[in-house]
Formats: structure tokens, C-alpha cells, sequence
């Protein structure tokens, strides 16, 4: 099924910024995490819904789905060739067109449930498992598997990093791992009750992750120090994290229902989300100089503006299939 239409939109304004939120048409499609396309639209995993979504700024929707049955797409990230990759949490990667071809790729190794995914400068794209494996996949398919040394450590988001390598978390491991594009990996140990989550390398070349269980913002080097920031908001949940357009750090508080803003010296500005209880989770920069995010609990995606932007047509209209 391709669905292809614009979607209404809903702005509203919080903390001195303009958020609108973007509704999808199916109830129950749990958006989770998203990214720019290589093709200048943002695209999006639909974990409930099965389905792979593409809007673009003026709310133009178009949705694929994936072949697989109650696959659970989640991570999402393009590809020098021009496709979006995704995992499936059934155990496969999926790589799609922006024409809307899907191809899955099944894990070898036995049971698998790659989580997040991230691509590196040579053009393979790198996941991790909740089984405890950081995993790479080339562009022809061709998957290798590399154990995380800690046991039951449950690596969650990864991200390439300033120094040609890449990062991950590790949330009951309690762990920032480090891998390079040669499979050797490397851990820092964080402080007790950290639960680190999401991951991105920042604009001022060092390592930004959320600390989910301890309410904190963490900075790191790439040669391992350590610096962290409370975030205002107690039990805020702070989620995935991403580099803004604006020379800051932009990342989601799940549980506080806000986006937050952090410096690179750790001053924290936090936007509430127009809808309550909106789950907001993944989030990403959008090729319009916004920063865009999902809203996992209330079916939407939604747009943080920074600068005026182009005004969209008054009727977008309905487009068809892509």
C-alpha cells in the first residue's frame, strides 16, 4: 500500500519558537525515529503502523509499506546511494528508494533485533542489537557482526563519530562503546545509574549523548572526558539527540512531553509540545534549516522554525503515488 496526500497543519507556538505538528492519517502508527533523506524530504519509521513515511516540509505525505508482517521499523538513516536504511526489529535491515522500493536484508547469526542505525563515511550503514552485537551492512547487502564486550549491555542509538568511527550507547551496560570501521571496539565506563540513550557527534567535535535514568546531558571527548548537565526538568526522559542547524545540540524529553536546546556549554531551553502527552522521541535536522521530531503516543510529526522559511502553497493538494 502507497498512501500519498498533504497533511494538515497545526502550528502553534512554545518558548519563543513555532512548532507544527503534522497528524498522520492512521491511528495507532507509533512514528519513532526520523531523518533527512538525501532526496530533501524527511523520512520516518512507523513502528505500529509497519510502514516507512516521507513528508515533506509543506506536509506532503507519502507512506510504503515494509513486505514483512509485524516487522517493527525503527532506526532510520540515508545512504550515499541515495536510499533510506531502516531496521526491523524482527531481525532484518531494510533499505528503501525514495520511489518507495523496499529490499530487507535478514540477519545471519540466529535471533536478532537490530535497534538503531547510522551510516559511516565509506558508505556502509552500522547497527546495533538489543542481542548485544554492533552490526555493518555494505551497500550490496553483505552483513558482519561484532559482539559488544560487556554481556546483557543492550546497545540502543549510534551515531559516526568527528574521528572516522563510530559511537554507541549502552543503556543497562551503562557504557559509551566505541567502534571502529575495522569491528575493534573499545568502552567507557559512565557513573552508576547513568542510562545512556540516544547519541550524536557534535558541532563542536566531541561526543553528546542523553542520560536517560539520570536526567542528564553528557559531553564527551573523543579522547574520554567527561562533562554533564542537568536538564531543568526533572524526570524529563530525554531521548535522541541530534546537531541543530543552529550550532547546538536539539534533543527530545519523552516523558516531559518537550524538545529541549542545549549549548555547547551546557545551557538548556526547553519547548514544550503543543499536543499533551505527545510522546516525542526521535528527532532530527530538517533540510529546511528546522529541526523535525516524532510524536510516538500521538501519531505525529512535527517542525521546530528557526528562520522564515519559503511559504508552502495554501493548496498543497493531493500528489498521488511518488
Amino acid at each position: 500500500m502507497v498512501l500519498a496526500g498533504a497533511l494538515g497543519a497545526m502550528p502553534g507556538a512554545a518558548g519563543g519558537q513555532t512548532v507544527t505538528e503534522f497528524a498522520l492519517p492512521i491511528a495507532g502508527s507509533a512514528p519513532i525515529d526520523i531523518v533527512t533523506g538525501p532526496d530533501g524530504s524527511v523520512w520516518f519509521t512507523e513502528q505500529h503502523g509497519d510502514r516507512i513515511g516521507r513528508i515533506s516540509r509543506c506536509g506532503e505525505l507519502a507512506e510504503f509499506d515494509v513486505p514483512t508482517p509485524r516487522s517493527f521499523p525503527r532506526g532510520i538513516t540515508f545512504g550515499p546511494d541515495g536510499s533510506l536504511w531502516f531496521t526491523e526489529l524482527i531481525g532484518k535491515i531494510g533499505r528503501i528508494t525514495p520511489a518507495g522500493a523496499i529490499t530487507e536484508y535478514p540477519i545471519p547469526g540466529g535471533i536478532s533485533e537490530p535497534v538503531e542505525i547510522a551510516a559511516d563515511p565509506s558508505g556502509n550503514r552500522w547497527f546495533t542489537e538489543y542481542y548485544n552485537r554492533i552490526g555493518r551492512i555494505t551497500p550490496a547487502g553483505l552483513v558482519s557482526l561484532f559482539p559488544v564486550p560487556t554481556p546483557s549491555s543492550s546497545p540502543r542509538f549510534i551515531t559516526a563519530g568527528p574521528d572516522a568511527s563510530l559511537w554507541f550507547t549502552e543503556f543497562d551496560g551503562n557504557r559509551i562503546g566505541h567502534i571502529t570501521t575495522a569491528g575493534a571496539i573499545t568502552e567507557l565506563v559512565l557513573p552508576a545509574l547513568t542510562g545512556p540513550l540516544g547519541i550524536a557527534s557534535g558541532p563542536d567535535g566531541n561526543i553528546w549523548f542523553t542520560e536517560l535514568s539520570a536526567n542528564r546531558i553528557g559531553r564527551l571527548t573523543t579522547s574520554g572526558q567527561l562533562t554533564e548537565f542537568p536538564i531543568p526538568t526533572g524526570a524529563s526522559g530525554p531521548s535522541a539527540i541530534v546537531s541543530g542547524p543552529d550550532g547546538n545540540l536539539w534533543f527530545t524529553e519523552t516523558s516531559a512531553n518537550q524538545v529541549a536546546r542545549i549549548t555547547p556549554d551546557g545551557v538548556v531551553m526547553e519547548i514544550p509540545v503543543p499536543t499533551p502527552a505527545s510522546s516525542p522521541y526521535g528527532i532530527a535536522r530538517g533540510p529546511d534549516g528546522s529541526i523535525w521530531f516524532t510524536e510516538f503516543t500521538a501519531d505525529k510529526v512535527a517542525r521546530i522554525h528557526f528562520h522564515r522559511t519559503p511559504p508552502c502553497p495554501r493548496n498543497v493538494g493531493f500528489r498521488g503515488p511518488p
